[in-house]
C-alpha cells in the first residue's frame, strides 16, 4: 500500500468526551473505563474512506482491520499470516483450491447512536445476523465489480478464478469483461464453509484472501445506507471493535465489541475505547507532550530531542517495519527516460549519510527495493553485493555515458529537473539532502516543488513527475506485493512506467513456483534489473518505527503498520494521575 496521506491539525473537543462512561453491549457501565487515545496522521482533515471495498491507504487500514477482520490476518508480531474469521483452512493437492471454514455464529453489529451499546444485527424475523460464506462472497465480488472501480482489485483479481475476465481493464484484464459475478471461482459450501478457486497455484493465497478488500459485508446494510452506508448509525461490522463515533475531520472512536468471540489470533479488547484523533505529525507530538495522547508516532525532526531527553527516551521505542523509502522516476519522460542518467542519480544517493544524519531514525540503507523480512524478499545476509549502492565515481561514468547519448556537452546542458514531494518537514530534508548529493556528485541541479499533501499520491497516479518521493509498505508478506504488483508494466500501482520484459517474466515466474529459494533467486535477479541495470527507481531505506508510548500504557509493537489494539492495556489509575498532573 502507499504510504498514508498525513493531515492538517484541527483542534478537537474529543478529549473531553473520552473522559465520559459508555454503557457497551450489554455490559453494565464500568468504574474505570479503559481508555486509549491515539492518532492518526493527516493532512487534510479526514480519512478518504473506511469501506473495505474502496480503502487503499495506510491510515484507514488501521480502522478497517479491526472492524472487518478477514479469512486470515497477519499477526503483528511476526508478519504471519494466521487465522481470522476462519478456524483454519485447507488446500486441494494440486493447489489450486483452498477451502476456509468460518468460525461459526460471529454477529453482525453497530453502536445504537442513541443509547451508545453495542447491538446485533436482526433479520426481519428478529433473529441475529451472522457472518457466513456468502458475506464473504459478496464482499470480494462488490471489490472485483468493474462498476464499483475498486483501486485494490487488480490485488484480489489473480486469486480468484475468472476474477481478473470480470473486473476488466481495472485488474489488467479486457476492456470489456468476458465473465460474470457467476463465473467467479467462489462457492458457499454452506454458511461456514468457503471454496475459492484459483485459475494456478500460488502458495501465498491465503495472505491475499484475508487482505481488507476481500473481507465479509454485509449486503443489506450497504444496499440501506448508499453512499453513507459507513457511518456509525447504518455501518455493520463483526471485529473486535465497533465503529461508536466518526467525527469528519476529527477523529474516530471505536469501542470494544462484546459480541466478538475472541480467538487465538484475535482476543476480545481488553481496553473499553479507542479515540483516534487525526492531527499531522507535529500537532501528535505537541498533544503527547502536554499528556492528552497515549500513544504517538515522533515526527522525524523531533526524534533528536526524543532520543536525548531523559524521560522521553524512556518511553521511546524503535522497530522493524515491512516498508521501503524510494524515488520514483517517470520512466516515460525524457531525460529520466534515459537509463544512464537515472543510474547515475541512484548511485549519487548516499543513503547511509541519509539515515546516520537526516531520519535518524535506525533505518537501513535501502540496496534494492523488497524489503528484508517479506516471504522469498533477499536478504543483505544471503545477497550482500545486490542492487545498487553510494558509488560516486560510477555515477560520473554513468553521467559521462548518458550525456553522449543524449547528445550534451555537460550536465549544465540538461534540462531542468523537477523533483516533487509531499510537503512534510521530514519529506523536505531527505529531499533537500539528495539534491545536495546530486549538486555535489554530478553538478545536477533540481527544482524542488512541495505538493499538497492531500492530493499527492492521487496527483503522481495521474501523472507522475520527472522525479518524485514515494513509499511501498506490504499489503501481504511477501515478495510479490513489492515487485509483481508495484513494478510488473501492467500494475495500476506501477507510477513510474517501468517496463521491462525480462523483469515481468521473472517476477511473473517467481510468483507461481513453490520452492521458495528458488523464488528468492528470481526475486534477486529481478531487483538487480529494477533498480541496477534499469534504475527505474532510486530505494533510498528500509523503514523502521518510532513511537512514543505513555508508560501505564502495556502494548504490543507491531511490524506491519496496523496495531492490535485489542492487546493493548491501561492502568487507569496512572493514567488519570499524568492527566491530572
Amino acid at each position: 500500500m502507499k504510504v498514508s496521506k498525513l493531515a492538517r491539525f484541527v483542534t478537537l473537543g474529543l478529549s473531553l468526551a473520552i473522559l465520559l462512561t459508555l454503557v457497551v453491549g450489554g455490559v453494565g457501565a464500568q468504574d474505570e473505563e479503559k481508555v486509549i487515545v491515539t492518532a492518526i496522521g493527516m493532512v487534510g482533515g479526514d480519512l478518504n474512506t473506511i469501506d473495505p471495498s474502496l480503502s487503499e491507504v495506510a491510515a484507514e487500514h488501521q480502522i478497517t482491520s479491526l472492524l472487518w477482520p478477514g479469512v486470515t490476518v497477519q499477526d503483528e508480531l511476526t508478519g504471519e499470516v494466521v487465522s481470522g474469521v476462519a478456524s483454519d483452512w485447507e488446500v486441494s493437492e494440486d493447489g489450486t483450491v483452498y477451502t476456509y471454514h468460518l468460525i461459526p455464529e460471529i454477529p453482525w453489529v453497530r453502536v445504537n447512536q442513541d443509547s451508545g451499546e453495542v447491538e446485533q444485527i436482526m433479520d426481519d424475523s428478529g433473529n441475529p445476523l451472522y457472518v457466513t460464506a456468502q458475506n464473504i462472497i459478496y464482499g470480494m465480488t462488490r471489490t472485483l465489480s468493474p462498476e464499483l472501480v475498486s483501486p485494490y482489485a487488480y490485488v484480489l483479481a489473480p486469486y480468484i478464478s475468472n476474477g481478473v475476465e470480470f473486473c476488466g481493464a481495472a485488474c489488467g484484464g479486457p476492456e470489456e469483461p468476458t465473465a460474470t459475478a457467476e463465473d467467479l471461482g467462489l462457492n458457499a459450501v454452506d454458511d461456514y464453509t468457503l471454496e475459492i478457486t484459483l485459475p494456478e497455484a500460488v502458495g501465498f493465497a491465503p495472505g491475499i484472501h484475508g487482505l481488507w478488500m476481500a473481507a465479509p459485508e454485509l449486503q443489506s446494510a450497504i444496499e440501506a445506507g448508499g453512499d453513507s452506508w459507513t457511518e456509525p448509525e447504518n455501518i455493520a461490522t463483526y471485529g473486535p471493535f465497533a465503529l461508536a463515533e466518526w467525527a469528519h475531520d476529527e477523529g474516530i472512536t471505536l469501542v470494544a465489541n462484546p459480541f466478538w468471540p475472541g480467538t487465538d489470533t484475535i482476543q476480545q479488547p481488553i481496553v473499553d475505547k479507542v479515540v483516534f484523533r487525526f492531527l499531522d505529525p507535529q500537532a501528535q507530538f505537541n498533544e503527547y507532550l502536554a499528556g492528552t495522547i497515549d500513544a504517538v508516532d515522533v515526527p522525524l525532526e523531533e526524534l533528536e530531542r526524543v532520543q536525548n531527553d531523559p524521560e522521553l527516551s524512556t518511553m521511546y521505542s524503535n522497530g522493524a517495519r515491512m516498508c521501503t523509502y524510494y524515488m520514483g522516476f517517470d520512466n516515460t519522460e525524457a531525460p529520466v527516460d534515459n537509463a544512464h542518467l537515472r543510474r547515475a542519480l541512484s548511485l549519487a544517493v548516499d543513503r547511509q549519510s541519509i539515515v546516520d544524519n537526516v531520519t535518524k531514525g535506525g533505518q537501513i540503507p535501502a540496496q534494492w527495493f523488497s524489503r528484508p523480512g517479506l516471504a522469498a524478499a533477499p536478504t543483505l545476509d544471503e545477497y550482500p553485493d545486490l542492487g545498487i549502492s553510494y558509488n560516486p565515481e560510477e555515477a560520473q561514468a554513468e553521467l559521462a555515458l548518458a550525456l553522449e547519448e543524449l547528445g550534451l556537452a555537460s550536465a549544465a546542458d540538461l534540462p531542468v529537473l523537477t523533483f516533487a514531494y509531499n510537503d512534510s518537514s521530514g519529506h523536505a530534508a531527505i529531499v533537500q539532502a539528495i539534491h545536495q548529493m546530486w549538486t555535489d556528485n554530478l553538478g545536477i541541479s533540481v527544482q524542488l516543488t512541495a505538493m499538497d499533501p492531500t492530493t499527492y499520491f492521487a496527483q503522481v497516479s495521474e501523472d507522475a513527475p520527472t522525479i518524485y518521493r514515494s513509499g511501498w509498505c506490504s499489503d501481504y508478506p511477501d515478495a510479490n506485493n513489492f515487485l509483481m504488483d508495484v513494478f510488473h508494466s501492467e500494475s495500476s500501482q506501477n507510477d513510474p512506467g517501468f517496463s521491462d520484459p525480462e523483469f515481468d517474466a521473472l517476477v511473473e515466474q517467481a510468483r507461481t513456483s513453490t520452492d521458495n529459494a528458488e523464488r528468492t533467486e528470481l526475486y534477486a535477479q529481478a531487483e538487480e534489473i529494477l533498480v541496477d541495470r534499469d534504475a527505474g527507481i532510486i530505494p533510498i531505506y528500509w523503514y523502521t518505527t518510532n513511537q512514543l508510548t505513555r508508560p501505564y500504557i502495556e502494548r504490543t509493537y507491531s511490524i506491519i503498520g496496523d496495531q492490535a489494539y485489542e492487546k493493548w492495556d491501561v492502568d487507569t489509575a496512572a493514567q488519570a494521575a499524568q492527566r491530572g498532573a
